[in-house]
């Protein structure tokens, strides 16, 4: 299944988020030449944050980037927690428009939860893969993202059951690396978002599957 898969495509709210649930497949599938593209709805920018913070995080992130191996990226430049202001139609359109530009196989997306820019994304990204064209991807994936998917209230919330895990008993280390490289994210100060904790659930997924390491997703489609 995943070896005819040429171009994958991840799409990540904010700068981090990609690393946070599919570093280490990120790395994993560039090592075996596959075409990554990142696209990065949205980030600490005016009004609520400075445009000063946004350009760190951008060039963080390019950084990242080359360390796992992403083809190509964009950044939609939408204003952090401002997502659910645009009309719905504009932003499903702009993932769309990326989509059928790039036509990836393959496609990882936020799981719906505590933040609201993942939740608007989330429905985004369903509505610009629609399985009603020849060139939609083929492959619709939901991944956790540390410090957000875990305080959803269970039995109240869509709860992330992940079944579909991968193992980056060889890339873990990349992840660690590429998350540290957020230094304007990761910090003393969000310990449920730190290396430790990635490394933490990283084992448990792992334990879950027998592996080492995994990160584990939660499926929405897949045609084969």
């Amino acid at each position: 299944m995943i070896r005819g898969v040429k171009k994958i495509l991840v799409i990540s709210p904010h700068p981090d988020d990609e690393t946070l649930g599919a570093g280490g497949t990120i790395k994993r599938f560039s090592e075996m030449g596959k075409e990554i593209y990142i696209l990065t709805i949205s980030g600490h920018m005016p009004p609520l944050y400075s445009k000063e913070s946004y350009e760190v995080t951008k060039k963080e992130s390019s950084e990242v980037f080359k360390l796992l191996g992403v083809s190509k990226y964009e950044y939609l430049d939408i204003p952090a927690t401002k997502v659910n202001e645009m009309p719905r139609a504009d932003i499903n359109n702009k993932i769309f428009n990326f989509i059928k530009k790039i036509k990836p196989e393959m496609v990882f997306i936020p799981f719906p939860d505590r933040h609201i820019d993942h939740r608007v994304i989330f429905d985004a990204s369903v509505v610009a893969c629609r399985p009603n064209r020849s060139d939609a991807p083929k492959i619709l994936l939901a991944y956790e993202t540390l410090s957000e998917t875990h305080w959803n209230v269970p039995g109240i919330e869509p709860s992330f059951n992940p079944n579909f895990f991968i193992n980056i008993d060889n890339f873990l280390d990349f992840k660690l690396k590429a998350i540290n490289l957020y230094k304007s994210q990761i910090n003393s100060l969000t310990q449920s978002r730190s290396a430790e904790a990635c490394e933490a659930l990283a084992r448990f997924r792992g334990s879950q599957n027998g592996c080492k390491y995994a990160e584990s997703f939660q499926v929405i489609r897949i045609v084969y």
